[in-house]
């Protein structure tokens, strides 16, 4: 049954009331409802302020216990009821009122609920149980009831991440120490290959660490071949590594590499950016090194990286001395360090060297900045991680190097969408062969990802003049095949779409200088590389209808000029209809746009025989070819006729 506009607005009344613990309003509000019609007040989400949930779910994360004792004695809501509710910070789908109400550490409401049936071990969309919401917050007494009650303490959510990991990752010692009594196993691993001693070493938790072990937990790397001791030094937590490397089963090389990447890590992390602590480390670790001579730990060196400066790893104290007031022989050298002990496929070595890169840009040394950019956008993209972020980062610095007069290589810009082409086609092949559910944050990817590709190709548009015949054809070819791919936003918008649409978002970060929209140059690239001109949106709406709707048709009269003219050479046509049955003469905003039109006014035969056959009526269907179906499809509806 649809609900009325009052039937609604009494369903946002009932959710707010449980939401604001008013017991009593909610009961009069819930009396005076027909028993058979309290589903539509009681299983059906509201949404509000990132939740969408039942009164019984909000009253549950806000610990209301008389309005849930109301709504479960009174009026039998279904317990196991889920939704979507935001706690502290993180989007939680399929949460039940006990999920909830564990989770935000509200004992009494945890009691009454289980008291009533609820499911112990219900778990969310992500296999997340009640035990392991209450973990989160670290309320030992909602646990310890939650394990009486018959939850599963060995279950695991969808990345095999257990109730012990995260109570070792947010530091709850009691709570780690209780699970271990009940038997949980220490040595589980996560997805990842991470243990709970992984987890805690990452966050500096030294007394859970101590626990962990006292209770026999072993070291083990995770898949990326790290121990608990490298992902502390990774982590810059130095207090863990010191305390890891004093162990007795911790071998000369494991420490010296541990100090190594615990220095390198200070040099070029930018929460816990520390140089002399880099140095410090640094030192430490390769006075150990030489320290007994008979035994010297020789490093295996990289060959050089063009990002770092081609930067030579210090294989002595007397090197590494020598550069000790020379910080950006430090940074690279901690890059260097970086990458030879976690590896270049290790999705942790990138991070640092997009933040020094960023260093750059701040000082305008944008060369360097590219440079480092590029070497972690491919690896990245060599190891088949996102690179979205990425590379909207590089459009945001070439917008910047061209606002501020720096000159932007083609081969730079080439680099980047060569790697964009790559990842639009993996986007659209996931998006098709994907389950339902992944859908939309695999839609949401690629739709970022052609915006990205859009603020490129205006920004290569100007330096188009420059470019050789050699790399003008390269790019033509590049453009062509993104073309191909047929790419289209949410509402059903081609790149040549956008490059004409004054509406067309632009990343407010330095790209705003230099990309606006509509785009004369870059609606010409496109349509030079193929580009249909009559390619149409979820509106029915072609590029020419979008441009002869743009309201500033004095001051920029060339681009709107331009682009009719590019549209209409392209063979755009000027009396398709979109789903309003409205043709561009239809949509047209200002008399600018109309005369421009009218200049181009050039109609086909084909196109009015089309037009007449719509107007009247006239079957078609099935009597004409396919191909002339459809183009007379596109010059208007179909009218229904009037009953006499």
């Amino acid at each position: 049954m649809a609900l009325t506009e009052d039937m609604n607005s009494l369903r946002h009344r009932v959710y707010y009331a449980a939401r604001d613990g008013m017991a009593i309003t909610l009961y009069a509000l819930l009396s005076n409802i027909p028993k058979s019609d309290l589903h539509h007040y009681l299983e059906h989400p509201v949404e509000d302020e990132g939740h969408k949930c039942t009164p019984l779910l909000i009253a549950a994360i806000n610990g209301h216990d008389n309005v849930i004792k109301m709504l479960v004695n009174r009026f039998s809501p279904n317990i196991e009821q889920d939704g979507t509710v935001q706690l502290d910070g993180y989007v939680i789908e399929g949460a039940t009122a006990l999920w909830c109400a564990a989770g935000a550490g509200h004992f009494s409401v945890v009691k009454f609920l289980l008291a009533h049936g609820a499911d112990v071990n219900h778990s969310t969309k992500t296999d997340s149980t009640p035990l392991r919401a209450a973990c989160f917050d670290g309320r030992l007494d909602v646990i310890q009831y939650l394990v009486e009650n018959g939850a599963d303490v060995q279950k695991a959510n969808n990345y095999n991440n257990s109730c012990l990991m995260f109570a070792a990752y947010r530091g709850h010692i009691d709570v780690v120490s209780y699970l271990l009594t009940k038997g949980v196993n220490p040595d589980s691993q996560a997805q990842c290959g991470a243990t709970a001693l992984h987890f805690a070493a990452e966050h500096g938790r030294l007394e859970i660490i101590k626990r962990l072990l006292k209770s026999g937990a072993k070291i083990i790397k995770n898949k990326m071949g790290m121990t608990p001791l490298l992902s502390a030094a990774e982590r810059s937590k130095s207090e863990i590594v010191e305390y890891f490397i004093k162990k007795s089963w911790c071998s000369k090389e494991e420490s010296v590499e541990a100090l190594e990447l615990l220095g390198a890590s200070y040099a070029n992390d930018k929460d816990y950016y520390d140089l002399e602590k880099a140095y410090y480390y640094l030192h430490w670790a390769m006075s150990e090194r030489q320290k007994n001579p008979q035994f010297y730990i020789k490093k295996t060196l990289m060959p050089p990286i063009p990002a770092y400066d081609n930067h030579i790893e210090c294989q002595t104290l007397s090197e590494l001395e020598a550069i000790k007031f020379n910080s950006n022989a430090l940074h690279m050298e901690s890059l260097v360090i970086r990458e030879r002990i976690l590896g270049s496929f290790n999705p942790e070595v990138p991070h640092p060297v997009i933040f020094r890169g960023a260093l750059f840009a701040d000082i305008g040394r944008f060369d360097r900045c590219v440079e480092l950019w590029l070497h972690a956008l491919n690896l990245k993209h060599r190891h088949n991680v996102t690179v979205r972020f990425d590379l909207v980062r590089f459009a945001q610095v070439f917008a910047q190097m061209m606002h501020t007069g720096n000159e932007v290589a083609f081969n730079l810009v080439k680099q980047v969408l060569d790697i964009t082409l790559q990842e639009l086609i993996k986007n659209k092949t996931l998006l098709n062969t994907s389950k339902p559910d992944a859908h939309e944050s695999l839609s949401e990817e690629l739709e970022d990802n052609i915006y990205t590709t859009l603020y490129l190709l205006v920004i290569i548009t100007k330096i188009l003049k420059k470019l050789t015949p050699e790399e003008e054809h390269y790019l033509f070819r590049l453009v062509y095949k993104i073309n191909k791919l047929n790419l289209t936003t949410s509402d059903g918008s081609t790149l040549l779409h956008l490059s004409v649409n004054a509406k067309t978002p632009v990343d407010e970060f330095h790209t705003k200088y230099v990309c606006k929209f509509p785009c004369a140059a870059t609606a010409r690239m496109l349509i030079q590389c193929g580009a249909d001109a009559n390619s149409v949106d979820k509106h029915g709406n072609t590029p020419l209808h979008i441009i002869v709707a743009y309201q500033k048709p004095i001051t920029d009269f060339m681009t709107l000029h331009s682009i009719i003219t590019k549209l209409l050479d392209a063979g755009a046509h000027i009396d398709r209809v979109n789903n309003n049955g409205e043709s561009p003469f239809d949509a047209v905003l200002t008399g600018v746009a109309e005369i421009i039109l009218k200049s181009q006014h050039q109609l086909s035969l084909k196109c009015i025989a089309a037009k007449a056959v719509k107007t009247f009526n006239i079957p078609y269907k099935g009597i004409v070819p396919l191909t002339l179906s459809v183009f007379t499809d596109m010059h208007g509806t179909t009218k229904k006729k009037k009953m006499k």
